[in-house]
C-alpha cells in the first residue's frame, strides 16, 4: 500500500513564480479505517482478544478528552504528543486579559519523531555522523502517481476553506512543493519513497 496521489497544475496567475508548475497533491480513498478495522489489525500483532482491543480504542478518547481538560500534555508511544491550543482577542491592558478573552480551541498534534542516520562526514580527524529527525508515523510511507477518479483529492487548504492550489515553498497536505533540496519528487509514475523529514517546530499558541 502507498499514498496515492495526483499531478496538479497551478492555475494561480497571483503568484508568477509558481503559476503553470505542475504539484503533486494528496488523494485519498473516501472509506475511512474504522475503530474495528484497528482492532481487527491489533489483534494480529498482539496476544489480546479483538473485544478488549476494541474496548480499549473505544475508551482511548474519553481518557484523551479527560486529561486534556485538567490542562495535561499526553504522550502516546510511536505516536506523538497532544495538547490544547486556543486563540485570544488581543486587549490594550493586562488586567483585560482574562479567561473572557479566550476564543477558539483546539487540538495541537505533535507527532513523534526519531532520529535517522543518513550518511557520515570527517570533521577535524573525526567521523561524524550526519542525520535527520524523522517523524515516526510517516517514515516508511511512499508514494504512488493515481488514475482512479474515486479517490477524494484533498489538502490541508482546501480543508480550512482557502485555494486548494498550492503556491511556492508551500506543502499541500502530504505533497507540496518539490522545491531544491526538499526530496520529494513529482515527476512520473510509479512510487516513491517518502525523504526523512527535518523536525518541525514544537506547536503552540
Amino acid at each position: 500500500m502507498s499514498q496515492k496521489y495526483i499531478k496538479t497544475q497551478n492555475k494561480n496567475s497571483f503568484n508568477q513564480k509558481s503559476y503553470g508548475k505542475y504539484y503533486a497533491q494528496p488523494v485519498y480513498d473516501q472509506k475511512f479505517i474504522e475503530t474495528d478495522e484497528i482492532a481487527d489489525f491489533i489483534q494480529t500483532q498482539a496476544t489480546l482478544k479483538r473485544s478488549d482491543i476494541k474496548a480499549s480504542l473505544d475508551e482511548l478518547g474519553a481518557a484523551i478528552k479527560h486529561f486534556l481538560e485538567l490542562g495535561q500534555k499526553i504522550r502516546l508511544a510511536g505516536i506523538g504528543i497532544f495538547k490544547v491550543g486556543f486563540s485570544s482577542i488581543g486587549v490594550n491592558k493586562k488586567e483585560d486579559c482574562t479567561a473572557a478573552t479566550i476564543t477558539s480551541r483546539r487540538v495541537l498534534f505533535q507527532p513523534e519523531v526519531e532520529r535517522i542516520v543518513v550518511g557520515s562526514a570527517e570533521k577535524d580527524g573525526k567521523i561524524i555522523q550526519k542525520y535527520v529527525n524523522a517523524k515516526t508515523l510517516i517514515k516508511d510511507v511512499v508514494f504512488e502517481e493515481t488514475h482512479d477518479n474515486s479517490m477524494n483529492l484533498e489538502s490541508e487548504d482546501t480543508e480550512q476553506g482557502g485555494s486548494s492550489t498550492p503556491s511556492a515553498g508551500s506543502e499541500t497536505g502530504g505533497g507540496g512543493n518539490p522545491s531544491a533540496g526538499s526530496g520529494t519528487q513529482s515527476g512520473g509514475s510509479g512510487i516513491i519513497p517518502t525523504p526523512t523529514d527535518p523536525e518541525d517546530d514544537q506547536p503552540g499558541d
